[in-house]
């Protein structure tokens, strides 16, 4: 979980508290079906910490996905560390997205009930996804209609393809095929070569 450095050690754990109840609770349901008074008493703090912490339950509720989303992002990176090929890395987040929601279904579930799981181009969270769509514009590899729609695009496919998986919840084979098939398609649509979009969808040992 992200720390607060402007926070007391006392403000800290309130936060702290709030937010690990709030994951429960958003694995369940949405946030508009969860008063905050039960968040409060799960959390065992009072409520008017709550507000000292959020605006609302809107706000309370993209700060639980923000932090599942930067644990998704510190994966991608990882997975894409030393890779240079901007298509490959494209691709390759979406496998760990994919691998994300088989191994994490109900941080998964947060994550896709909130809005914080932004489709701006410009959401701190999508720096590295956009430096790679540029990447791979500035030696043509894709068609044109992706230079302002292929970032939305990409991340409808992978919002599409967790919330499948974790709500069909295949067997392994089964999770594979879909996971290529849908970086096959994904790929070919931004333009990508079929020949190269079936080579980067190509199931990766130990991923």
């Amino acid at each position: 979980m992200t720390t607060r450095p402007d926070l007391s050690p006392r403000a800290a754990r309130t936060r702290s508290a709030l937010i690990t109840a709030g994951f429960e609770l958003l694995a369940e349901r949405p946030i508009d079906a969860i008063p905050i008074d039960e968040v409060v008493s799960k959390a065992g703090v009072a409520k008017g910490s709550f507000f000292n912490h959020f605006a609302d339950k809107q706000a309370f509720a993209e700060a639980i996905a923000t932090e599942v989303r930067l644990e998704l992002e510190d994966q991608v990176a990882q997975a894409n560390a030393g890779i240079a090929d901007p298509i490959a890395r494209i691709a390759g987040g979406m496998r760990v997205c994919a691998h994300f929601a088989i191994s994490n279904s109900k941080r998964t579930a947060v994550l896709l009930r909130s809005h914080a799981s932004s489709t701006a181009r410009d959401h701190p969270l999508n720096k590295g996804l956009v430096a790679d769509f540029k990447a791979a514009h500035a030696i043509g590899l894709l068609r044109l209609e992706a230079q302002d729609s292929g970032v939305l695009y990409w991340i409808g496919l992978c919002q599409a393809l967790m919330a499948n998986l974790v709500e069909r919840q295949p067997n392994p084979a089964v999770a594979d095929r879909r996971i290529s098939e849908m970086i096959i398609l994904g790929l070919s649509g931004l333009g990508v070569s079929p020949g190269a979009a079936s080579t980067l969808a190509e199931v990766v040992p130990d991923q």
